[in-house]
């Protein structure tokens, strides 16, 4: 049999060290589905049950894996599909390539079926590459330079195959001639470090620091040790951003946590009171987080040159990778002797876990949804993998789960969106087979798209070998967050059809697909019901019946949002007295941790 264009595609991904592609068949790309059954090509076909989630695990993959993840996807519907996980993946500056079927060159321009015009649909997603083959001698070039581009830039690049290309026969070399492309495989990275003498002035202004605070972000996830040792010499505390959870402990007594909307008082005072910010690897967003401008001078490492100086005016900007450019700097730096500052800081992070603590132990109705993720803290594998949702289960996952050396963790951090746990959990299983996955999410998430992804989780488990994979669906019958934003930023009170769930029996229905189903409904079932999942040989759903008047309070509570939550209490919230209860008990536990409210 002739080798065709689909086959061609299959082996030259292979040959880019692709192993796992992510997607959905159709008829648009039937010929590099087909090519999967001509012969061994070395890559496995991972069916999703929507395109949506092919994209989100193909983002994970990478995110996990530190390779290249693929999805693909049929021409029309197929294709639109995608988009949501890709914007995740470029949004997270993360490389994915999408290969997308079209229908037949001949019928293109006709308003044919399915005809969708991709290139333009793909443009912004995929803007530093996406091309559509219209030849076999333009397909080597097409595919080598996707991958290469997402791989150099961080980002997400499409190709697009008509099915008729597909079918035809193969050209593996182009013929030398005049206006043929003779493109290669490999790919070399550029200079990592600074040069020195930036690197010089960024050490000026950190050695003049007597408060210095850093932030770090998932590209600093691989700097663990480098961003430790800048911190000790500096005597410096580490705040993180969402996607930088895991990249230092929290086990460390100068980390602070989380910051932001989802963040902790003791990030939110450091930042306030600090008179310089190294920040590392991050686009952390919100500025009113940061110190005010002209409060504290700025150091700021990215391996993207584009992000540098987009969030806080930095005085010097390094772009290089994160830890070889934070090892070349320590030599430079000086060991600050007056530790009054870290102290501080420390004495602010144990408050603050007291804090947490005495929050996530009050009464709720049922379950107090803190006590959730406070309770499997301690209880976390080694070397686990956290995924979590969008929604109020990201503030309990930011805020109360203390990350150990060795563990992973990530979520949709740029573009924020609901439905991507799942998913995301069963890349990092395709991935990494011989670790516990856990992943984490509302209600929302898992009638959006989680039910579907648990059919998969049905299918797959039995390959990997460690079967432990948990799923914890915090079940409170409400859109929490949103319900949250409307209450704080709009002072608008809850509108049950917009944010009321219908019910559905989360654990019973992993039972039906033979999996282990746990429902958990009073507190004291919480630490036991985790202990029974973590040891679980089939992966397990834990259906946690929680309480959606537990307010995920910001780290700080501006005067605009105060009224704004007093004005929907006053406007009929059909919640404000269960509301108005929890926030009382929070608000005390935050002034006197750990003495009894009545």
């Amino acid at each position: 049999m002739a080798s065709t264009v689909g086959d061609f595609v299959l082996k030259r991904l292979a040959a880019w060290g692709v192993r796992r592609i992510y997607g959905y068949p159709g008829d648009g790309i039937n010929g590099v589905i087909g090519a999967f059954g001509h012969k061994d090509t070395g890559i496995e076909f991972v069916q999703t049950r929507h395109e949506e989630l092919a994209a989100f695990m193909a983002c994970a993959h990478a995110k996990f894996s530190g390779e290249v993840g693929v999805c693909l996807a049929t021409s029309g519907p197929g294709a639109i599909h995608l988009l949501n996980g890709l914007y995740d993946a470029k949004m997270d500056h993360q490389p994915v390539v999408a290969i997308v079927g079209q229908q037949s060159r001949m019928s293109l321009g006709g308003d044919y079926q399915q005809e969708v015009d991709l290139v333009s649909l793909f443009k912004d997603v995929a803007h530093d590459f996406v091309h559509m083959a219209t030849t076999p001698e333009q397909v080597r070039h097409l595919i080598d330079r996707a991958m290469r581009i997402a791989i150099e830039r961080r980002t997400v690049t499409c190709v697009i195959l008509p099915n008729d290309v597909q079918d035809m026969k193969a050209v593996e070399t182009p013929p030398h001639e005049h206006g043929t492309v003779h493109s290669g495989i490999g790919y070399t990275g550029h200079a990592l470090a600074p040069r020195h003498e930036d690197l010089q002035r960024a050490a000026a202004v950190l050695n003049a620091g007597k408060k210095v605070a850093i932030l770090v972000g998932a590209g600093a996830l691989h700097a663990t040790d480098a961003v430790i040792a800048v911190a000790e010499r500096l005597g410096a505390g580490i705040a993180k951003a969402l996607l930088g959870k895991a990249a230092v402990p929290d086990t460390l007594p100068y980390v602070t946590g989380a910051i932001g909307l989802l963040g902790t008082k003791a990030s939110w005072d450091m930042m306030n009171e600090c008179d310089t910010l190294l920040m590392v690897g991050s686009s952390f967003p919100y500025a009113e987080f940061l110190p005010k401008e002209g409060k504290a001078r700025g150091v700021q490492i990215d391996i993207d040159a584009r992000m540098l100086n987009i969030r806080y005016p930095m005085e010097v900007c390094l772009a290089g990778d994160s830890a070889a450019t934070l090892e070349a700097l320590l030599p430079l730096l000086d060991h600050q002797a007056d530790r009054s500052w870290r102290q501080r800081i420390e004495g602010n992070v144990a408050d603050w876990w007291q804090v947490l603590e005495a929050r996530a132990m009050n009464d709720a109705h049922p379950v107090n949804p803190q006590r959730v993720f406070w309770e499997l803290s301690p209880r976390l594998p080694d070397n686990v993998i956290l995924t979590c949702d969008s929604g109020s289960c990201a503030s309990w996952y930011a805020r109360d789960l203390k990350i150990r050396p060795g563990m992973s963790a990530s979520l949709s951090g740029g573009l924020a969106t609901m439905g991507c746990a799942l998913p995301y959990a069963l890349a990092a299983k395709c991935v990494h087979p011989d670790r516990p996955v856990i992943a984490m999410l509302g209600d929302g998430a898992m009638q959006m798209l989680g039910v579907n992804a648990l059919i998969t989780l049905a299918q797959m488990w039995r390959q990997w070998a460690d079967p432990r994979l948990v799923i914890m669906v915090l079940n409170n019958g409400d859109l929490n967050m949103v319900t949250w934003e409307q209450r704080i930023t709009e002072g608008d009170a809850k509108l049950p059809a917009s944010q009321d769930l219908p019910p559905f029996p989360y654990a019973a229905y992993a039972e039906l697909l033979g999996l282990r189903g746990i429902r958990v409904n009073e507190p004291g079932q919480v630490a036991a019901a985790w202990e029974e999942a973590l040891s679980s040989p089939v992966p397990t759903l834990l259906e946690m019946v929680t309480d959606p008047d537990v307010p995920p309070l910001p780290p700080h509570v501006s005067g605009k949002q105060a009224a704004h939550y007093l004005r929907a209490l006053l406007r009929g919230d059909q919640e404000a007295l269960g509301v108005v209860t929890s926030t009382i008990k929070e608000v005390w536990d935050g002034i006197f941790p750990g003495r009894k409210h009545s």
